[in-house]
Parts: structure tokens; sequence; C-alpha cells
């Protein structure tokens, strides 16, 4: 895979894995529209860890207060900041789990990788993110995060699995709808996609190493990096805009885009 090639695919993961724009929409269009070739999982689980790691590195502080209450939460108390909020994670991450098992024994995930697919749910879930942030409160903050809306939003996360509808886009959805305030509903998105994250690399994880080689190994090195810094800007120019702006940007984007690949897909 040439490095340019390497380079596209970085840039487009990083950029749109926490914006609400749907990431994964954008890597199985990429190939579809313009006859690239497909970069295959072992460059997908690649991407993702650099992604993960810049949400890791934006958000180390509350990383590191919810790893310092793992041990806690091991023996059955949740009884500090940092055990609840680990707590809460797992909780968020449960629906999801669950769901990308049953679609990949289904084989669903693979019967969704459609242009018209993606279509829909990117105009349907954009005028959906569109209508909770227009809608929603901003009574709740961070801090306010309780199991219940925990497993809320791990449901909306757990619906973004349909390709174009946006892990990030959805969270924030439920978020907004669950009245917490914008940069806080996307702290948590993000950091509900920490956990996220690390569950699909390791679903995908034993089918990379039966097909990866030295060459791959080397792209995914390369593209890896590329998408960390990609990620690392692209999430820190959006949680510096929402002081400022709400998402109403990103749903024009997702409305444009969502009617653009319907009549591709009709047409």
């Amino acid at each position: 895979m040439t490095l340019f090639h390497l380079l596209i695919i970085a840039i487009i993961q990083g950029v749109t894995e926490f914006l609400p724009v749907s990431s994964s929409a954008h890597l199985i269009l990429l190939p579809q529209l313009t006859g690239m070739e497909d970069q295959g999982q072992v460059i997908d689980v690649a991407v993702h860890v650099g992604t993960l790691a810049a949400v890791i590195l934006y958000f180390r502080t509350d990383v590191a207060l919810a790893l310092s209450g793992v041990p806690r939460l091991l023996r059955g108390k949740i009884d500090t900041p940092g055990a609840k909020l680990a707590f809460l994670l797992v909780a968020a991450t449960i629906p999801v789990v669950i769901a990308g098992v049953i679609l990949k024994l289904t084989g669903l995930d693979d019967a969704m990788r459609s242009v018209a697919v993606i279509g829909w749910t990117m105009l349907i879930f954009g005028l959906v993110l569109y209508w909770t942030d227009q809608k929603g409160d901003d009574a709740k903050t961070a801090p306010d995060w309780s199991v219940r809306d925990a497993l809320i939003m791990g449901l909306w996360q757990a619906i973004a699995l349909i390709p174009g509808t946006s892990r990030s886009g959805a969270t924030i959805s439920g978020a907004r709808a669950l009245g917490y305030a914008r940069e806080d509903a996307a702290k948590l998105a993000m950091l509900m996609s920490i956990p996220t994250i690390i569950a699909s690399g390791v679903l995908l994880g034993a089918e990379v190493a039966m097909t990866a080689n030295a060459a791959l190994a080397r792209d995914g090195a390369i593209a890896a990096v590329f998408a960390f810094g990609a990620a690392l800007l692209a999430l820190s120019l959006m949680m510096r805009l929402l002081k400022s702006i709400s998402f109403t940007p990103y749903v024009i984007y997702r409305v444009i885009l969502g009617v653009i690949l319907l009549i591709i897909a009709y047409s």
C-alpha cells in the first residue's frame, strides 16, 4: 500500500473518529466511491489504535482517574470518584459489545456496508443530532453521570454500529437528550470511545493476527502514527469550538453528504 493511500486513510479515520460524522462510513465509502483498494482489517485496527492513543492523551486526567479506581472496582467497591467512573464506563460499554458480537456472528455487519444504508443513516441521525442538540438542556455536567444515563448512552452507542450513524454522534445525541451540556456530552462520548475501541480491537485481533505480515505491520504502524496526529488535532479543535458553537455545522455536512449518497445509491 502506498504512503499516500495510508495517509488518506489515516487522516479520514483520525479526523472523523471523534467528530459526529461517522468514521466507519467514510472508510467504507473511500474504496467504493474512488476505486481505491480496500485497506482491510489490519489497517482498520491500526488507525483505531492511533485514534485510541489520541483520546487517551487528550483526556489523560480522566483516564488516570478511572484507572486509579479499577483496583477498588475489582474488589466490589464503588466508593471513590475513580471507581465510579470506571464502573460507569464498563456499564456504558456492555450494550455495544453485545450488539457487536451479534452483528459479527450473524454477518449483518457486512450486509449493512452499502452506500444506501450509509446515506440514510447519515441523513437521519444527522437530523437526530440537530434535534437533540437544539432541544436538550444544559442542566447536567459530567460529574452528574449516573448508571441509568450510562446505560442509555450505551444503547445509543450500540445503534451506531450501523455504518453512517456515527458512534460519537449517537452518544452525543443521547447525552444531549438526557440534558448534558455540549462540552460534557462530548467529553462523556469521547471517554466512552476508549473501552469501545479496545473491545473492538480485541474482537478483531485474532483475525488480524492471522492475516498480518511484516509489510502489513509496517503499513499499520505508519497509518497509526498519522491517525494519532489527525485525531488529536480534530479532537482538540472540536472541544474548543464547542465553547462557542453548536453541532449544527456537522449536521449540515451530514445532511448534504447523506443526500448525495442517496442520489448515487438510487440513480
